[in-house]
C-alpha cells in the first residue's frame, strides 16, 4: 500500500515504524517528515493542502494518516475527501474538539459528558468573578491550539487572574488566549486514553500515563511530554467500562447529532478522582509520546486499523495488543522547553547487547541530517522505547537505551513510570 503521514515528530515516526514492521510491503511518504524519516520512506515539501491532495491523487497513495493537530484544525481532511481520497482523521468540524477549548467544553456539557466545574468568556470581569468562586490551585486554559501549553494551574487566586489578564491581553498565547476557561482544580490521577473512531465504531486501545512537566518528581514547567508508559496498572476493566459509557459513547453519538461525525483518533485526558472518570480535555490526534509506546504494542496489522477507521469499516476487524508493557523516556534538547537550542551532532552507540537490540529501539523526532549526519535540531530530540514483561523490565531497557546516545546538553527525566513503580 501507498501510505502518506503527514507530521514530522516522534508519533509520526513511530506510526511508519509499526507499519514498515508489518508482514506486507508498504511504500511511505512524509509531509514534512525529519533527518530520519528518509530511512523509512520519502520525505516530501509540499506545504500547500491542495498541492499535496493532488500529489496523493496524481501517485495513487491508498491512505493518508494525520499526525499533528494544526493540519486537522485547518481541514485538511475535507480537502482530500473532496478529492475522494483516503485520509484518516477528523474533519475541520470535528476537529473543533480541540481547536477550541471552549466548543470542546460546551459540547461536554450539552451531552452531559462528566467534566470539571467551568467558565468560558472573554470577559475579565466574568473570570475573576467565577475564580472567587473556586478554591486553589486553579486551572486557566487558552481557548485556542498552544502547543500543549495552553494550560495554567494556578496554585492561588492571584496567580489564577494574572493568567487570566496575560491570556485575555493577547500577551500569553496572542490570539488563542482571546478567550478563556476557567475551571475547578480535580485531585486525582490523570490518564491518557486513545479511542480510534470512523465515526459510528471505535476501538479503546490500552490506557497511557504521561509526564508533562521538565523535571524529576514532576517539577519545572509543563513541556509537551517528557516520557509515558502503557499500560497502566491504573485502569482496571470497570474503569475502562464506565470510560465506553459515559465519555466516548456519548461522544460520538453527540457528533452524530451535531452533523460531525467523528473520525480518527479522540485522545481522551482523563482525571480519575474517587474511581470515578472525569473528562480534562479532548485531543483529536495521538499524544506524544504515547503513541511512541503504544504503536509497539500493537500485534496486528496497524495500517489496517488507519485504513479500516479511515473507510468506516472499523466492525470488521479486532485489534490485538501484546501482552508486554512500553516505556518512552524523551531526550530533549538543551534549552527545551524555554528556547531554541544550537543544533548538536547525535552518537548512536552500536547496540552489541542483544536484549537491548531486541526490545528497545528510538523513535526520532526533532533531528536533521546533513552529509550522513544527525543532528539535534532543538525540541523534543527522540524517544527511547523499551519493551518488557513488566514495567519495570521495560523502564530499565528503556534507559539503557539512553545510555546509547550522546549530543551536547541532552536533557532527560530519569524517573519515568514512577507512578506505577
Amino acid at each position: 500500500m501507498k501510505i502518506l503521514i503527514l507530521g514530522s515528530g516522534g508519533r509520526e515516526y513511530s506510526i511508519a515504524r509499526a507499519i514498515k514492521n508489518e508482514q506486507e510491503e508498504h511504500e511511505l511518504f512524509f509531509q514534512p517528515g525529519n533527518g530520519a524519516t528518509h530511512q523509512l520512506g520519502t520525505n516530501l515539501n509540499i506545504k500547500d493542502y491542495h498541492d499535496l491532495a493532488a500529489f496523493a491523487e496524481e501517485n495513487a497513495i491508498e491512505l493518508t494518516i494525520v499526525g499533528p493537530e494544526a493540519p486537522l484544525v485547518d481541514g485538511v481532511v475535507d480537502i482530500f475527501k473532496a478529492k475522494g481520497l483516503t485520509i484518516f482523521g477528523p474533519s475541520k468540524e470535528a476537529a473543533q474538539l480541540e481547536g477550541s477549548k471552549v466548543y470542546m467544553k460546551n459540547f461536554l456539557a450539552k451531552y452531559n459528558i462528566p467534566t470539571a466545574r467551568y467558565i468560558e468568556t472573554a470577559s475579565i470581569e466574568d473570570a475573576f468573578k467565577f475564580t472567587d468562586t473556586l478554591q486553589a490551585p486553579i486551572v486557566v486554559k487558552a481557548d485556542g491550539l498552544c502547543g500543549g501549553k495552553g494550560v495554567i494551574i494556578a496554585q492561588s487566586h492571584d496567580e489564577a487572574k494574572i493568567a487570566i489578564s496575560e491570556m485575555l491581553s493577547g500577551k500569553s498565547f496572542g490570539d488563542a488566549g482571546l478567550k478563556v476557561i476557567v475551571e475547578e482544580f480535580l485531585d486525582g490521577y490523570e490518564l491518557s486514553m486513545f479511542a480510534v473512531c470512523d465515526g459510528e465504531d471505535y476501538i479503546l486501545l490500552p490506557a497511557a500515563q504521561d509526564h508533562k512537566r521538565l523535571l524529576n518528581n514532576d517539577e519545572g514547567p509543563n513541556t509537551g511530554g517528557m516520557g509515558a508508559y502503557a499500560p497502566t496498572p491504573l485502569v482496571d476493566e470497570t474503569l475502562y467500562q464506565k470510560v465506553r459509557e459515559r465519555i466516548i459513547r456519548p461522544t460520538l453519538d453527540g457528533m452524530q447529532k451535531e452533523g460531525a461525525p467523528f473520525e480518527g483518533v479522540l485522545f481522551i485526558g482523563i482525571m480519575v478522582v474517587n474511581g470515578e472518570p472525569i473528562t480534562l480535555e479532548f485531543n483529536v490526534r495521538f499524544g506524544d509520546p504515547e503513541c511512541e509506546i503504544l504503536m509497539p504494542l500493537m500485534t496486528s496489522s496497524v495500517s489496517d486499523m488507519f485504513f479500516k477507521a479511515a473507510t468506516n469499516r472499523l466492525a470488521q476487524i479486532k485489534v490485538e495488543f501484546s501482552s508486554q508493557h512500553a516505556v518512552g523516556v524523551v531526550m530533549a534538547s538543551e534549552n527545551y522547553p524555554y528556547s531554541s537550542s544550537t543544533p548538536a551532532e547525535i552518537i548512536l552507540d552500536d547496540v552489541k547487547h542483544d536484549d537491548i537490540k531486541n526490545n528497545t529501539h528510538i523513535s526520532f523526532a526533532g533531528v536533521s541530517m546533513e552529509d550522513d549526519i544527525l543532528y539535534a535540531n532543538g525540541g523534543r530530540v527522540l524517544v527511547c522505547v523499551g519493551l518488557g514483561d513488566t514495567i519495570k523490565q521495560a523502564r530499565d531497557r528503556a534507559y539503557l537505551r539512553c545510555g546509547q546516545v550522546h549530543f551536547a546538553g541532552k536533557k532527560l527525566r530519569t524517573d519515568i513510570a514512577y507512578q506505577a513503580l
